[in-house]
Formats: C-alpha cells, sequence, structure tokens
C-alpha cells in the first residue's frame, strides 16, 4: 500500500510498503531504496539514497517509525542531515487517501487499444448505462408490470447508491452505476480500497441502504395497504438477502474476505473455502447457473487474496473492526430476514414465496 506521498525538491517521494515489512521508496517514480521482508514491526526504518542538485551530490535520509496494529507511522526527512520534513499518519489518514499514479506508462497503438478507448468514449457518453437501463425496465416489466419494474429499479438503485456513497465517504473517485437485466446492478470506482474496513464499509452498505428500503416499503404498507409495498418489501429484502451470501464476489462475500484474512491468512482462506463449497451446494441444488459463474469468479479471488498475502496492499482490520464488521453483517442480514418472516406470516402465497425459498 502507499504509505507515504510527500515531496522532494519539488517531486514527489512515494513510499509503498506492506505489513511483511517489505517496503519501496520512489523519488520522481524512480526507485530509490528498497528493503526485504522482515518481521521487526515497530522497529525504526531508515532509507538513505543520493540525488544530485545544481552539480551537488545530496544525502537523502527518510526515517521511519511504523507501527502497524495499530497502524500509525512517523517520519522524518533529511537532506544533508537538515531537516527537511516530517509528519505522521494512522489508519484514518490512510483510507481517506487517494493513491497517487505509481509511473507513466508509454502508449502504444494497437487495435485492442482503440478498441478500449473506443468503449471508454461509449461509456463516457452514457449511452451504456441508458441502453442497459431500458433494458432492465424491459425485462422486468415483461415479468410483472411498468409500475413494479420502475419500483424494482428505483431499489436496485438505492442499494448501489449505497456503494458509491460508500466511496465518495472515503475520497474515491466513482463511474456510477449500471443495471443489469436480471442481474441487478454495479457500482464502478476508479480507485482501489487501501485497507479492508473500507472494503466492508463499501461493500456492506448496498445491503444497508437495501434494508432501509425494505423497511420504507412496509411502512407505506402499514399507511396504505397498498400491496406493491409490500412485494417490494418482500422481494427486495430477498434481493439484498442473497447479495449478503458470504461467497465471492457478492457483498457478503468481501465482508467473510476482510474480516477472515485479517485474522491470520490461512484462516481467510480456509473460511472462503468453506463459502464456496457452500455456494457450489447452493448453486447445484436451486440450479443457478449465474451463481455457480460468480462462484468460479470468486473462487480465483480468493486463490491470488492467499498467493499473494505476503504482498497484500490493504491494512488488515483490527480486533474492533472485525468485531463492529461481524455484528453490522448479522444485524443487517437479520433485519432483511426479519422483513421476509413478517410478510410470510401474513398469509399471502406471493408474499411468502420469499421465505419458502430461504426454506426449501
Amino acid at each position: 500500500m502507499e504509505l507515504l506521498n510527500a515531496q522532494l525538491l519539488g517531486r514527489p517521494l512515494r513510499l509503498e510498503g506492506n505489513m511483511a515489512g517489505w517496503q519501496q521508496l520512489f523519488w520522481d517514480g524512480q526507485l530509490v531504496s528498497q528493503r526485504a521482508a522482515q518481521t521487526d514491526d515497530g522497529e525504526p526504518v531508515e532509507h538513505h539514497f543520493q540525488l544530485q542538485a545544481d552539480g551537488q551530490p545530496l544525502q537523502i535520509c527518510l526515517a521511519l517509525e511504523l507501527s502497524w496494529q495499530p497502524f500509525e507511522m512517523q517520519y522524518q526527512l533529511t537532506v544533508n542531515d537538515q531537516l527537511a520534513g516530517e509528519g505522521r499518519q494512522d489508519s484514518q489518514q490512510l483510507e481517506q487517501a487517494v493513491p497517487s499514479v505509481e509511473r507513466p506508462v508509454k502508449p502504444q497503438f494497437s487495435l485492442i487499444g482503440m478498441a478500449s478507448l473506443g468503449l471508454k468514449l461509449f461509456k463516457s457518453a452514457k449511452v451504456i448505462k441508458v441502453v442497459l437501463a431500458g433494458a432492465s425496465i424491459a425485462a422486468y416489466s415483461w415479468l410483472f408490470s411498468l409500475q413494479f419494474a420502475l419500483a424494482l429499479i428505483a431499489c436496485l438503485v438505492v442499494h448501489e447508491y449505497g456503494h458509491i456513497r460508500a466511496m465518495k465517504y472515503f475520497g474515491m473517485k466513482t463511474k456510477g452505476i449500471y443495471l443489469i437485466p436480471f442481474v441487478g446492478g454495479l457500482a464502478l470506482g476508479e480507485n482501489k480500497v487501501n485497507t479492508r474496513w473500507q472494503d466492508v464499509v463499501i461493500a456492506i452498505m448496498g445491503p444497508t441502504w437495501g434494508l432501509g428500503v425494505s423497511l420504507l416499503c412496509l411502512l407505506g404498507w402499514w399507511l396504505t395497504g397498498e400491496m406493491i409495498f409490500a412485494g417490494l418489501a418482500s422481494l427486495n429484502a430477498l434481493l439484498n438477502l442473497f447479495n449478503m451470501l458470504p461467497i465471492l464476489p457478492l457483498d457478503g462475500g468481501h465482508v467473510l474476505k476482510s474480516i477472515s484474512f485479517s485474522m491470520h491468512s490461512w484462516v481467510g482462506l480456509v473460511v472462503c473455502g468453506i463459502a464456496a463449497a457452500g455456494g457450489v451446494w447452493l448453486s447445484y441444488h436451486f440450479g443457478l447457473a449465474l451463481l455457480g459463474f460468480l462462484l468460479l469468479i470468486g473462487s480465483v479471488e480468493i486463490f491470488f487474496e492467499w498467493r499473494y498475502r505476503h504482498h497484500s496492499p490493504l491494512l488488515p482490520l483490527q480486533r474492533y473492526g472485525q468485531i463492529v464488521a461481524t455484528l453490522w453483517y448479522l444485524a443487517v442480514t437479520g433485519g432483511l430476514v426479519g422483513v421476509i418472516w413478517y410478510f410470510a406470516g401474513t398469509g399471502d402465497a406471493m408474499l411468502g414465496l420469499p421465505l419458502q425459498i430461504l426454506q426449501s
């Protein structure tokens, strides 16, 4: 992860590192110092390198005191033994930091590159969003009705906006929401997460907002008695509960991965592997081909997460964060199940269908 982004002689000085002790220091995009993986957490670290300015050699030293649990870093930057800068960074500042551009990549002409550029231009015109939104309205109108389709899409947009809102809270740039017929929606961001807490919050905020929609629809049904509110509350709860399954790349899978891999890499591998096996049984039992495809993608993600565990760029959850994430997950899941259970008790066959799906 990017531990430090500062200026030296008017040019960027960037420090990258991970919990294994591996560190690389870049000045103006060039590697000037590096440190192999070690386990001396909390021990002072110094990076020394030399630069030339106006024909004169400059001896640069970056001294660090770094602790990972909890994350805190203090640094001093000296030039020819004269203090040039100092500061402190904690986990909250790290979460709000937007990673800088590492090194410029020389563009190369290719048909693939031209096709990618064309796709980006196509996306920038928002044509894809409009086409997918129209296709989603048509698909859900064919299954239900136009009125219900519009209301359902509104629920999906609120769910995805929960993800977008969390990304913006952490200072990330977003690309917007894409509706996918018969699948749901997708919230895209331009920046990668720096910490596992960011991964948890961004993932779980979608179902949290979804739970809020179901509760509002429940209130609307109580006040008006209109069945459309009851149907939306129940169906929306089922869709969000599906997203809370602890299977990658679903929202619940990201929460599980962040909690388990923060405990220990082998714990994360075992827990996520068990969840994936359960997902295989679920997809086979219900004949869910899409879920099987998602499991394939998620299994690849689990493998690479474990394979490169010693070079993970993500700051793990502290014990407090693991507890909060677990309680948050259980609260949202319990709330969604409660909504489904409540409407199943009304005696209406359609409103009881989500519970029958869960019990089958």
